[in-house]
């Protein structure tokens, strides 16, 4: 089961009923931001979500309505207690983004692990009551030995006015126990979670493995999160067959198409045809244009292209369960 919430909906500046870009997605417990407009800290307190397990942090881009309001979250996250390290991933730039903004934060509890601009699949797990990296990075940051990630995060870079990054979560599930099968190849029953839980095994004299104890692969969930770009070609394979699809609707009006091509955003209708393109099995349009007073009035323009749309508003919560 996951549990998201748009902590705000807003895109340019914030408005009195409208934070900026920010979504917050607890997993297992531990929790990863999307973003950090204005306003995150106040949504994720009327809501009660704490701040103390924030595992990872993913920045789209630079531009202030993403992420100015990141230096009173690390403050607050080390006033809530936080001393375990912190991951914060973004595009080309954030780390000397990162250490400008840190100029008013000079001193946090817990390690900031920057990685800039990835080009590989991130792999993390829970570990230890936290989400734990393992990969390429893993000796850099002193942590080895963990298990493959049953949370794979991916990057995709944009077309908009500075670089910036679109984000693929999937979140994958073990393979159901296979009784009948751990028997037939008689696996000692001590072995049996072990086995389940990833990993070979050697005992008396024997090498065992988690295929001769799992059956069926379980299918998982892909959570897709597009903000600030033109609908390019590589999004639609990036986002395919999201069972959640994320994606800025800057713009309601099919006319205001000009704007979107200039400022490099895109429309409501444009964020719909990117939907039906990657038979996602939902679309969540969010960063609405201050000018924009009841994006609802506008859902038409993607619902006549993707039916499953819906209008993001601040605060709003999903809860994504598998399906067997």
């Amino acid at each position: 089961m996951i549990d998201l919430a748009l902590l705000g909906s807003g895109g340019g500046m914030p408005t009195p009923h409208r934070f900026l870009s920010a979504l917050l997605i607890n997993y297992q417990g531990r929790k990863i931001l999307i973003d950090c407009g204005e306003g995150t800290q106040v949504s994720m307190k009327i809501l009660r979500w704490g701040f103390k397990s924030i595992d990872i942090i993913a920045i789209t881009h630079s531009h202030g309505d993403h992420i100015v309001g990141l230096p009173g979250l690390l403050a607050t996250m080390g006033n809530s207690g936080r001393t375990e390290p912190v991951y914060l991933i973004g595009p080309k730039g954030i780390k000397d983004v990162i250490k400008g903004l840190r100029v008013i934060v000079p001193y946090i509890p817990y390690e900031l692990y920057i990685l800039e601009d990835p080009k590989q699949e991130l792999k993390f797990n829970v570990r230890d009551g936290r989400l734990i990296l393992k990969d390429e990075y893993q000796e850099s940051l002193t942590f080895k030995g963990y298990e493959e990630g049953d949370m794979n995060l991916s990057t995709l870079s944009l077309d908009h006015s500075s670089p910036c990054l679109g984000y693929c979560l999937n979140i994958d599930r073990r393979s159901k126990f296979d009784m009948e099968k751990a028997l037939l190849n008689k696996v000692p029953k001590v072995l049996w979670n072990k086995l389940q839980k990833g990993g070979r095994i050697e005992y008396e004299g024997m090498v065992y493995e988690p295929s001769m104890v799992l059956g069926r692969k379980r299918k998982g969930i892909k959570i897709s999160y597009i903000m600030d770009t033109r609908p390019i070609d590589s999004i639609v394979e990036f986002v395919y067959k999201s069972r959640l699809f994320i994606c800025e609707g800057t713009y309601g009006e099919d006319k205001d198409i000009e704007k979107a091509v200039n400022n490099k955003h895109m429309t409501f209708k444009e964020a719909g045809e990117l939907a039906m393109r990657a038979q996602v099995k939902e679309l969540l349009l969010t960063h609405f244009s201050p000018s924009m007073q009841n994006p609802e009035e506008f859902l038409f323009n993607a619902t006549s292209v993707f039916t499953n749309t819906i209008i993001g508003r601040d605060r709003m919560v999903k809860t994504l369960s598998f399906e067997d």
